[in-house]
């Protein structure tokens, strides 16, 4: 019992912690300080400078939409947190309830956070989109490459998370929803130890992949995660499936991950009765487990012989780049 207690306190002092500000760093910090919201601060970074520019949150709940525009050297986002790997940890909430019910100029400007800048590094924010059912509403809209999210939550509804340029990468994030809440057309994105939860409903999809040509890179990847219903929410055997092809050359893998029964022994859908949009999709499935992993799968699905490799999404170099935190890609 003392070792025990011994490596629990090890195990805590070697947890990587972002409660002091980095050195240059612009704060946030709801209760007074030099900017009191998150956009204010965006707004004060060069958008000349190739340097690395950082701005840190202090906890609290943002309600605000944020948009952060394309700048010319990286850009690192840090919440408080006592705790980095962590998202169960996070600190900081950025909120609002934008939905393409209420708001003008399609999927993009409904999201709680724009990301259109590259070499984007975020860590252990909270991003929510509060609209609910009924209309698309974004929690993130990830907009440009080279982008890396760690131990953040993306929580929505109907298309939480649109993921649509060049490559990015998300590890050890939670992302929640209904309706094709992983969507997006031309990104190449890689999906770390994520926690993937649905919410109460009697059908939904996990993913959208608009990949619409043989030649665009686009691709989706699930390694080493979860599938499951959100704690609290009561969903049926079989409600849900692993995607659906919202274009003709849609690709899509899990693999390596845990289903749990809310998945469809099918695990893929035809996108529409009218436009099924099977004719060049891959969707593969490669050492899954748990009950979700079982059934007769769809027609159109694929069973992979060999799981996809990171490179072969993120591209070579991809572990040197400057979005990619090593910390949380030990395995890879």
């Amino acid at each position: 019992m003392f070792l025990l207690f011994l490596f629990s306190l090890f195990a805590l002092s070697l947890a990587a912690k972002h409660t002091t500000p980095p050195s240059g760093a612009l704060v946030v910090a709801k209760s007074g300080g030099k900017y009191s919201k998150i956009q204010d601060a965006v707004n004060a970074l060069s958008s000349t400078s190739t340097s690395e520019q950082t701005i840190f949150i202090q906890s609290g709940t943002y309600d605000e939409q944020v948009y952060i525009r394309a700048l010319k050297g990286p850009l690192t986002i840090m919440g408080y947190t006592e705790d980095s790997t962590l998202y169960t940890k996070n600190t900081v909430t950025i909120t609002h309830g934008l939905s393409q019910a209420n708001t003008a100029g399609g999927n993009d400007m409904t999201a709680t956070v724009r990301a259109w800048t590259t070499n984007l590094k975020m860590y252990n924010i909270n991003m929510v989109n509060t609209y609910g059912k009924g209309s698309q509403a974004l929690a993130l809209s990830a907009e440009a490459t080279n982008q890396g999210y760690y131990a953040c939550q993306l929580k929505g509804y109907q298309d939480t998370l649109l993921t649509n340029t060049g490559t990015q990468l998300y590890s050890k994030c939670f992302i929640e929803g209904v309706t094709d809440f992983i969507f997006g057309q031309h990104a190449s994105t890689w999906f770390e130890q994520c926690d993937i939860r649905v919410l109460a409903a009697n059908l939904g999809y996990i993913t959208a992949s608009g990949r619409d040509s043989e030649s665009d890179t686009s691709y989706f990847v699930v390694n080493n995660s979860t599938v499951a219903a959100k704690v609290g929410n009561t969903v049926p055997d079989g409600a849900f499936y692993l995607g659906r092809p919202w274009r003709n050359y849609a690709r899509v893998v899990f693999q390596s991950t845990s289903l749990s029964k809310v998945i469809n022994g099918a695990g893929w859908k035809v996108w529409g009765t009218d436009t099924p949009n099977t004719d060049h999709v891959l969707f593969g499935e490669y050492k899954n487990i748990g009950d979700g992993s079982k059934g007769t799968r769809a027609s159109f699905a694929t069973k992979l012989s060999s799981p996809v490799n990171v490179e072969t999404v993120l591209g070579k170099g991809w572990a040197s780049a400057k979005y990619v935190d090593q910390e949380f890609v030990k395995n890879l």
